[in-house]
């Protein structure tokens, strides 16, 4: 009996450690740094001030997808340990390109676009009727996603298990709404519940509201899912955020805000609604003008590119905030000497090598 009752127990460690997840949950300056070599390739190795990043890393790119959408891709890269990462490629010097960046309506977080008649998307990034995410990025998501579940697939056919979500800039920006899709499509048992995801979106702008942010948060917490951010870098604080009286919570002071002034006494009563309405219609007429000229306006240049697209409803909404458990990498007295700013090339604080270089001070 007791022969029998530890082969019981040898047999469920057995099974447990087979399929536990090789990742661990937390942040990692060197699994963050190791992924993100992947970016720079050899010009790492002609710079001394980088010892600790130019070691080769453990991933070999397997899958590089064709650009699809407004010029988007993905690569797949498999390491010796069985993990495989998905990397979504940043912006890119076409209008295309950056269209996907300034198509910044935001959309319901739960729908679904028409790419072309007969060819819907349906999407789920998160259930609150609420939340709202970037109208571009979904887009890019569309056509990513699609040629990304197949070689999941495989890879969970081959064994692998456990998958790094990444991207820098735009695709970090993609990479938050390719986790929330992934998080949402396993738990509808579309793919298998035991695939882990642990997510580093890097130098990431702000993907939605705070109401999309609340359930991403959610769905990863624990240690799942970073944005690892350069204080100096200006990319993270976009895009523009406008938050109205219509952004709160059901139950809210605001609510009754219009009982309590009229309680007052005239003419109290009467500059207080006055200012009241105006700090109200302000924010609003905002936003009304931020939907028109990035949703429907930047829209219609979309449509050039991609003819077939049908555009959909915009939310009245555009108070992006930022999402995530966020990785501060800060630009101390140290770092501005060797990254001074420079008003003539906007991305100096943004791009690889100076968040390659706080992110080895930070370890």
């Amino acid at each position: 009996m007791l022969r029998h009752l530890l082969l019981l127990i040898c047999t469920i460690t057995f099974s447990f450690n087979l399929h536990a997840s090789k990742l661990q949950s937390g942040y990692d300056a060197k699994e963050y740094i190791e992924i993100m070599s992947f970016q720079l390739g050899q010009i790492l190795h002609s710079d001394s001030v980088y010892p600790e990043s130019v070691q080769m890393h453990r991933f070999r790119e397997v899958y590089k997808s064709p650009e699809t959408g407004l010029q988007n891709q993905w690569s797949l890269w498999v390491g010796s340990d069985s993990v495989a990462v998905i990397k979504i490629r940043g912006t890119v010097g076409t209008s295309e390109s950056w269209l996907a960046n300034l198509y910044a309506g935001m959309i319901a977080a739960k729908g679904y676009l028409v790419l072309a008649p007969g060819d819907t998307f349906n999407y789920h990034f998160a259930s609150d009727e609420k939340a709202a995410v970037h109208v571009g990025w979904t887009l890019s998501t569309a056509y990513l996603i699609r040629d990304i579940l197949p070689r999941l697939d495989s890879c969970y056919r081959s064994g692998i298990k456990d998958f790094i979500i990444t991207g820098h800039s735009q695709g970090g920006a993609i990479a938050y709404l390719i986790t929330a899709f992934l998080y949402n499509y396993r738990s509808e048992h579309k793919i298998p519940d035991d695939i882990t995801f642990k997510t580093y979106c890097s130098a990431a702008p702000k993907p939605g509201n705070l109401y999309f942010a609340y359930e991403y948060e959610n769905k990863t917490r624990n240690g799942w899912a970073f944005n690892v951010v350069n204080s100096a870098d200006w990319v993270p604080e976009a895009p523009l955020s406008i938050q109205t009286v219509n952004d709160f919570n059901k139950t809210n002071p605001l609510v009754n805000a219009r009982k309590g002034i009229r309680k007052q006494k005239f003419p109290t009563r009467l500059v207080m609604m006055y200012v009241f309405n105006r700090l109200r219609k302000t924010p609003i007429k905002a936003m009304h003008q931020y939907k028109k000229y990035l949703g429907n306006y930047a829209g219609k240049l979309v449509i050039r590119d991609l003819p077939n697209l049908q555009p959909p409803k915009y939310a009245d909404c555009n108070a992006y905030v930022r999402t995530g458990t966020t990785i501060v990498l800060f630009a101390d007295e140290q770092y501005f000497k060797r990254f001074p700013e420079n008003n003539s090339n906007i991305f100096a604080h943004h791009l690889f090598a100076p968040y390659l270089y706080l992110a080895n001070k930070r370890k």
